[in-house]
């Protein structure tokens, strides 16, 4: 309506708000050192966002300017922490894990990723989609053209995520079988598919709340503790 026929608004082919995102962790990754627990979740992100974006250039989605906007709001989380992180402020409290032990020896690639995974989807998604759906004046509701579009999303994941686990797990070669046990012990406490659903209901708890502020706090602080605490787990050392 409105727009030469055979030309898209630039929001709705999404290249110009999912690209930007793209180069900001291309350059995140290109100044970590390699063994630096940080880079490997950056890594991951990077991966499955190229695959967002290409998908959203293929129109496979009914509602790319809602998927580009909430691309952009969640990566801006995951950046406010490397932000905090460079310059010594605070960091949010469910990637604190994560940063704390990006040094730690002993800790399997792929258990960094995950970690940075469970902070990013289990905490930082459900803010975000909040944020995009008030931005955009559109409600967080199943069966949606928005909810349709997230959950097609997840395929898109759940396969990235499988290739950089075996892409992770050649690194593993030559580990002893025990502790090869212990790492799938703490690999199996991960599924991106449940921690999607799981953020899309929090989503809809917190857009509930979302008019009182008090309920709203206490929901995400508990959530908070509850999202350091499985990253704990992800992180114990394995090798």
């Amino acid at each position: 309506m409105g727009k030469s026929q055979g030309k898209r608004d630039p929001a709705e082919a999404g290249g110009s708000v999912i690209g930007p995102v793209i180069e900001r962790l291309k350059a995140i990754g290109d100044r970590l050192p390699e063994d630096d627990g940080v880079a490997r979740f950056n890594d991951l992100y990077l991966a499955m966002t190229r695959e967002v974006e290409a998908e959203v250039g293929r129109q496979g989605f009914e509602d790319p300017r809602f998927l580009s906007h909430l691309d952009l709001v969640f990566a801006g989380r995951y950046f406010a922490a490397v932000d905090a992180a460079d310059g010594g402020d605070p960091i949010p409290g469910a990637w604190a894990p994560l940063f704390e032990a990006r040094a730690r020896p002993r800790i399997a690639p792929i258990q960094f990723a995950l970690a940075g995974t469970d902070a990013h989807i289990n905490y930082d998604l459900c803010v975000a989609l909040v944020q995009t759906c008030t931005d955009l004046d559109v409600p967080p509701q199943d069966d949606s053209p928005q909810h349709r579009d997230y959950l097609k999303v997840n395929a898109i994941l759940a396969k990235v995520e499988a290739d950089v686990k075996k892409r992770f797990d050649t690194g593993l070669v030559g580990v002893a079988d025990e502790a090869l046990g212990r790492l799938d012990d703490v690999l199996a406490m991960w599924s991106i598919d449940r921690a999607r659903d799981a953020a899309w209901t929090h989503a809809k708890v917190l857009w509930a709340l979302r008019d009182s502020s008090a309920l709203e706090a206490d929901y995400l602080s508990t959530l908070a503790r509850i999202v350091g605490l499985a990253a704990r787990g992800l992180l114990v050392q394995t090798l």
